[in-house]
């Protein structure tokens, strides 16, 4: 996978533009009014996500595979953003405890066993109370069923890319014991779930 984003993001550079996503305005709008000062971004892309978070004074560190798309963050942040260069898959980067974590249309790229790691790893790194917003892909998507079926409701689409879609019977089944509370529908680049955990008190 490191070299398929890699080449997308040499190839077409800021792909998807500057504007923050759909999702990411809502999120950072449950994150400021849940007082969330201190973010992680795991899949942090070349930045477009991070600006409504840093716009609201927090903190924003992010995970990134692409070097390409670091170089791309780094260029236009600067030292606002600390991002480290790395897989998802290789969490955690750091020792710190984040108030939230925000995770966007990544989740449905990996395959059963690193989806469990991914929300085990950012639940184990939210302090208590903390809140973590994942967006994912669902079975409403036009190219659900495309390409070749790999997996249940997983598939390999023309170029490469795998992709598993999300019902809410999955979302229960994966995201069930990390504080579960809420499913949205969000129409953004695909129909999305929006789906928001909270870590709580021991």
């Amino acid at each position: 996978m490191t070299e398929f984003w890699e080449e997308a993001f040499k190839v077409k550079q800021e792909m998807w533009g500057f504007e923050p996503a759909k999702s990411t305005l809502l999120a950072n709008d449950f994150f400021a009014e849940q007082n969330v000062k201190n973010v992680l971004i795991p899949g942090l892309g070349y930045g477009r996500n991070a600006q409504p978070f840093l716009d609201n004074g927090m903190t924003v560190t992010g995970i990134e595979i692409s070097k390409t798309a670091i170089d791309l963050a780094q260029k236009r942040f600067g030292s606002e953003l600390l991002i480290y260069h790395g897989s998802v898959t290789e969490m955690p980067f750091d020792n710190i405890l984040y108030d939230g974590i925000y995770c966007y249309a990544l989740i449905h790229l990996l395959d059963k066993k690193e989806r469990e790691k991914l929300i085990r790893d950012c639940y184990n790194q939210l302090t208590e109370n903390g809140f973590m917003v994942f967006t994912t892909v669902t079975k409403k998507a036009p190219i659900y069923g495309q390409g070749s079926c790999i997996d249940k409701d997983r598939y390999q689409l023309v170029g490469g890319l795998k992709m598993f879609f999300y019902e809410r019977q999955s979302i229960l089944e994966e995201f069930g014991e990390a504080g579960l509370f809420e499913i949205i529908e969000v129409n953004d680049v695909y129909p999305f779930y929006l789906i928001k955990c909270k870590k709580a008190n021991n």
